[in-house]
């Protein structure tokens, strides 16, 4: 059985911090078989209907990979996956990689026009999908799952082979129009690895899948679990819907490991509390899909100082996260949240808007990412791909422009600021959005805050949506930041909200709530870019 060294290579000083190449499994799925060979009945994954054992993981995963390949797809196809969070969703994952295919997530909660509109962009051989009412047009080749799990009398499966492709995510970014990011095998199997090696997971790990699965978030849940042999609990995401349900859910199945976004995490605070916390199981949290406030990773310790919580960080096309950190109270006395430094075989690059490298501790730059973990590219956008996959940034490397502000403290540490794209001048002051949300949710009632940009009559306007304690309202919260923030950073508006609805995503829905707000949204392209 592999063994994982815990800690984190993260480095000191000026950047590019770069570490050494991981010692890797081909791929996961290899990963995944030799634990059949080892663990043998013990149990691997579950969700609401069934556990399968590793030894029965393999055999379907064999037998859909013999379903897939006589629909005619193999090494370098593309196969929709249009099943939710389950067992389902592994083995039909896995049983791609045996084939050499590439799995396409899509979410079984989108509406039907945007199901649609990446089906037919990304020109699947195959549409795998769990019990929906068929909605694809003839030219794509669908199957229900089940179909192809039946246990058959007598079959051959194919030889696995590796391809070069592991799978696309589609994500909208800030563009708003879904892009596919496909990720190689290689940098699959890299970051899956580091990922359980920091953390680290092994076989007594009990881990719950909370994201999506069409969210790659989920995919530093499911597969380290697996590549490390542990056990996966991945239940259909409405029944953890609700805080209780959620605690009961790791109550029940003895959990020790989750993984989730802080905007869960704020539903969590704003629902029971994390008291559900105090006496499980729970070892370790790991935060990641966007940016955490100190006071909400104190929130956990406050119930159980024992709890180990990671930092994650890391865009989609730099495949699942290419930074693990772990976090201490020390490390948040400086009012930021760190994300450390890269995976071994990445490198960070920080550099000025004028394209020189940030040499000094505290001096803000953009993140630029390098090394193995990087996409292929975007699916049939070549020229959105050479505009963030950069060969003219840093001399000879191949770079992937983030778009977050970063900078670099005194121990050499990575802090995230925020997007580029989320940072406004108003007065001639730059303004970072991510800083007027922390901010607010300091003050003494406000349990949780978004902000979001708004047209205000024809000029930028930044509005607060706010989950605040009983009896308070936005007059109250208005005068509590008038109180300790800067006029620049006070809103144009503060809305009073029972909750902070999620995206299909785990973060923060802004568009529903400025739809409910009716305020139109600013223009993307007036945001300032550092």
């Amino acid at each position: 059985m592999r063994t994982n060294d815990v800690g984190n290579r993260t480095g000191a000083g000026g950047p590019p911090i770069t570490t050494p190449e991981p010692d890797l499994q081909a791929d996961v799925l290899s990963a995944v078989l030799a634990n059949a060979e080892l663990l043998g009945d013990r149990p691997a994954v579950k969700d609401l209907d069934r556990e399968i054992s590793y030894a029965d993981l393999a055999d379907e995963i064999r037998r859909v990979a013999t379903g897939i390949a006589n629909l005619g797809a193999g090494v370098d196809s593309r196969v929709v996956l249009l099943i939710g969070n389950s067992v389902d969703f592994v083995v039909a994952a896995l049983a791609c990689n045996w084939l050499g295919a590439m799995f396409v997530p899509v979410s079984v909660s989108d509406p039907h026009e945007r199901q649609a509109a990446i089906i037919s962009d990304c020109e699947p051989h195959l549409v795998i999908f769990a019990d929906q009412t068929e909605i694809f047009p003839p030219e794509h080749r669908a199957v229900r799952y089940r179909d192809l799990a039946r246990p058959a009398a007598d079959f051959e499966a194919p030889t696995p082979r590796a391809g070069r492709l592991a799978y696309a995510i589609y994500t909208s970014g800030t563009t708003g129009s879904p892009k596919g990011a496909m990720i190689s095998s290689s940098a699959f199997a890299s970051s899956v690895a580091e990922i359980g090696r920091i953390q680290p997971v092994d076989i007594d790990t009990r881990a719950l899948c909370v994201s999506p699965v069409h969210f790659d978030g989920s995919f530093s849940t499911i597969f380290p679990t697996l590549y490390y042999g542990g056990l996966l609990v991945i239940p259909e995401r409405s029944s953890l819907a609700f805080p209780r349900a959620y605690f009961s859910a790791l109550a029940r199945h003895e959990i020790n490991s989750v993984s989730f976004s802080p905007s869960f995490l704020r539903l969590l605070l704003t629902g029971r509390g994390l008291s559900g916390f105090a006496n499980s199981a729970v070892q370790v949290v790991a935060l990641g899909g966007e940016a955490a406030s100190c006071s909400e990773v104190n929130s956990i310790w406050d119930v159980k100082p024992s709890i180990r919580v990671i930092n994650r960080y890391g865009p989609t096309e730099t495949t699942i996260t290419v930074s693990d950190f772990e976090l201490t109270p020390e490390l948040l006395a400086g009012g930021y949240v760190p994300i450390g430094g890269p995976h071994r075989g990445t490198s960070f690059h920080l550099l000025k808007s004028d394209g020189t490298p940030v040499n000094t501790p505290g001096e803000v730059g953009e993140l630029y990412v390098g090394g193995g973990q990087l996409m292929e590219s975007y699916w049939k956008a070549p020229e959105l791909t050479t505009s963030v996959l950069r060969c003219d940034a840093v001399p000879g490397e191949v770079v992937y422009k983030t778009g977050d502000l970063m900078r670099l403290d005194e121990r050499g540490h990575y802090a995230f600021l925020g997007r580029a794209d989320r940072v406004i001048k108003r007065s001639g002051i730059r303004l970072s959005l991510v800083e007027i949300a922390e901010e607010l949710t300091k003050l003494s009632g406000v349990q949780a805050a978004a902000i979001a940009t708004f047209d205000n009559e024809g000029t930028l306007g930044v509005a607060a949506f706010v989950v605040v304690d009983t009896g308070m309202d936005h007059l109250a919260v208005r005068d509590r930041a008038a109180a300790v923030l800067p006029t620049t950073m006070l809103p144009d508006r503060i809305i009073v909200t029972p909750e902070l609805p999620l995206s299909t995503s785990s973060k923060v829905d802004e568009r529903r709530l400025l739809r409910e707000a009716r305020l139109a949204p600013w223009p993307q392209e007036a945001v300032e870019t550092a």
